[in-house]
Parts: C-alpha cells; sequence; structure tokens
C-alpha cells in the first residue's frame, strides 16, 4: 500500500512507532488530529518528482499546551514519515506542519450540540451543589454516590464534545471527601469556597456560550474563505474562553488567520522583502509587511502604511504571548481584524 494514497493509515502507524518509542506527547497529538496531504512542490527531474507537505490539525486547546515542543514534535513525525516511502524515489515529504484546527468547532451560529447549554449547566450547578452538601452536614456519600457518577458521566460528554476540559478531579465523592478530611478544608466555609472557585471559570464559560455573546465586533467577510473562517474562530473562541491556555489559543488562530492572509495576497516576484530574506510560506509577517510596503509605497501613503504595520506588529507580538488574559487575546483578535480589514482594502477586496 502506498502511503500517500492513504494519510491517516501513515499517521496511525506513526503513531504505534511513537508509542514504542515512548514518545507519550507526539502518539496523542497523532491520536488527536485530522490529516491533510498536500503537494507543495513539482520537478520535472528524473522522471519527475513531487514533494507533499502534510498538515495535521489539531484542537487550539491541545495546540496551546504544546506549542513549546512544535518543532521537535513535527520533526519526530517528519522523520518517520520519510522512512515510510523512502521505497518510492519519486515522492518526497519536505514537511509537517502542526496547526490549530479553525473549523467550526467551537459554540456558536449554527453549532449544535447533544446536550444543550442550559442542560450542561444545570448538571455542573447541580454536582456542585451535591460536593458541598455531602461536605457541610448534609446526606451520606454511600446514598448519593450513584446520583454523583452518573451526573459526572453526563458532564464529562457535555464537555467533550466542546473540548473543554473537566476541572472537577475527583472521580467520585471518597476521592472529594479525602481531599476534604484531610486538614486542608476544615470548615463548611473552606469547603464551599473551593468548590466555588474549582467551578466558577467552567459555568462562566458555559453560560457565555448559552448567553451567545461575542468576543469582538463582527465584520464584513473579506471573501478570502480561510481567512474569514479564522476570524470567526477566532470570535467564538474568544466568547467562551476563561483559562490561560483558552486565551492562548485565541492568539494562535490570529496567527494562523494572518498565515492564510499573508498567502492569499503575497506575491514573491512583486512584493520584495524588507530585509532580503525569501519569505516561508507560514512567514506571516515577512509577507505582509513586504505587501504592506510594497502596494502602499510612496510618501504620500506613509500615514496609511504606518497604521497598517503597527496593527500588524501589535497582533504578531500578542499571538506569541505565554501568560494570555482576556485583555490579550481580545487585543489581538482585534489588532488581527484590523489588518485584514486594512489588506482587504488595500487589495481592492471591499470596493463596491
Amino acid at each position: 500500500m502506498d502511503p500517500l494514497q492513504k494519510p491517516e493509515a501513515m499517521i496511525a502507524t506513526i503513531a504505534r512507532i511513537c508509542e514504542r518509542e515512548k514518545r507519550t506527547v507526539v502518539v496523542e497529538v497523532l491520536r488527536n488530529c485530522a490529516v491533510e496531504l498536500e503537494q507543495t512542490n513539482y520537478d520535472n527531474w528524473n522522471g519527475g518528482t513531487y514533494t507533499y507537505g502534510i498538515n495535521l490539525h489539531v484542537s487550539p486547546e491541545r495546540y496551546a499546551k504544546i506549542s513549546s515542543e512544535l518543532d521537535s514534535i513535527e520533526n519526530v513525525i517528519l522523520t518517520h514519515a520519510r522512512a515510510l516511502i523512502r521505497h518510492s524515489p519519486n515522492d518526497q515529504i519536505g514537511q509537517v506542519i502542526i496547526v490549530p484546527d479553525i473549523s467550526a468547532t467551537a459554540s456558536g451560529p449554527g453549532r449544535t450540540y447533544l446536550i444543550p447549554a442550559a442542560d450542561l449547566l444545570r448538571e455542573i450547578e447541580a454536582q456542585r451543589a451535591l460536593m458541598i452538601a455531602v461536605s457541610t452536614g448534609g446526606p451520606r456519600i454511600q446514598t448519593v454516590e450513584a446520583e454523583y457518577q452518573a451526573r459526572r458521566a453526563k458532564i464529562r460528554e457535555g464537555l467533550d464534545e466542546r473540548d473543554i476540559e473537566d476541572p472537577n478531579p475527583f472521580d467520585d465523592l471518597w476521592a472529594w471527601y479525602g481531599k476534604w478530611s484531610g486538614g486542608d478544608l476544615p470548615t463548611y466555609q473552606s469547603r464551599r469556597q473551593f468548590m466555588s472557585e474549582l467551578h466558577a471559570p467552567l459555568l462562566s464559560q458555559i453560560r457565555a456560550e448559552e448567553a451567545g455573546r461575542g468576543g469582538v465586533r463582527e465584520v464584513e467577510p473579506t471573501g478570502w474563505v480561510k481567512v474569514d473562517r479564522g476570524l470567526h474562530e477566532a470570535r467564538q473562541r474568544l466568547t467562551g474562553a476563561t483559562t490561560e491556555e483558552q486565551f492562548q489559543a485565541v492568539g494562535l488562530i490570529c496567527r494562523e488567520t494572518l498565515i492564510s492572509l499573508g498567502q492569499t495576497v503575497f506575491d514573491p516576484e512583486h512584493h520584495p522583502t524588507l530585509d532580503g530574506v525569501a519569505a516561508s510560506n507560514t512567514d506571516a509577517k515577512r509577507m505582509l509587511d513586504a505587501y504592506i510596503a510594497e502596494t502602499l509605497s510612496g510618501g504620500a501613503n506613509e500615514a496609511s502604511r504606518r497604521h497598517a504595520r503597527a496593527a500588524l506588529d501589535l497582533a504578531n507580538q500578542l499571538q506569541h504571548k505565554r501568560t494570555a488574559t482576556f485583555r490579550d487575546a481580545a487585543l489581538c483578535a482585534e489588532a488581527t481584524t484590523s489588518v485584514v480589514n486594512l489588506i482587504a482594502i488595500i487589495s481592492g477586496q471591499r470596493d463596491p
């Protein structure tokens, strides 16, 4: 079987190899990704040589968790992928790129979950109330453990389909008993406060989904499908983000959106880079800097050129911020939106 004809099977094989090599993080990526194989080059030398790239789409949350290890993970996968096709001298794999999935996986218009937000909210609040009750003189654990387990399974189901991690670490009420009886939570009030703080971020996120709140302003579509999809996903992710990893995920989606924008408008033959270094296919800043400089050349466009570059610099800086907050994520989404709008205007995409 030609691995290039079955990219999913090739990735599954690499996952099995990496499992034997005890590369746990790589295996988690390979088993939780969507695979895209694309031809990136063709050389007619020696009967024709085809070069392919492998794109692995993972959830923004998973991408945020592995962002510091991306290069090493991609290199491991690339090495094994090349080994699997070495019997085919006319085929090459040039790169493996892991990207956050910007398909419509977040809550928002048109997204329907098996467990609606209102139902999930009720289950989480009821679970929190039960855990408080058993730790403050309420029902005995033996009488409510089955209720706890049934509700926990339903909550897990609702969170899994939203790709949200359950913040409740207690698999059963006896584990919760071990926590409060160990001396860390000596009073009823301390147990109530612990439960409230444990569930507050999750409840806030699900309430935001139920309310359908938007994170940044809606914008007119550009007509560039991947760019528009990225902006929409950034808005939807920002709506429910409550943790540092989720705020980072917004920045990573913005980064991919600007890469898509650069790939759409940049032409190396007509847009020389400012520093003379060739722009790679994922170097959004170098591509867009070159496009802005060439398209808005001349003294009359200096103010517009400066504004476009400032928005690009802000978006680029915020994407890579490791200690992300809501404000960082919101600013990044807004700056990215501004860059997209400016480039759409410059390119004539907004012309009547």
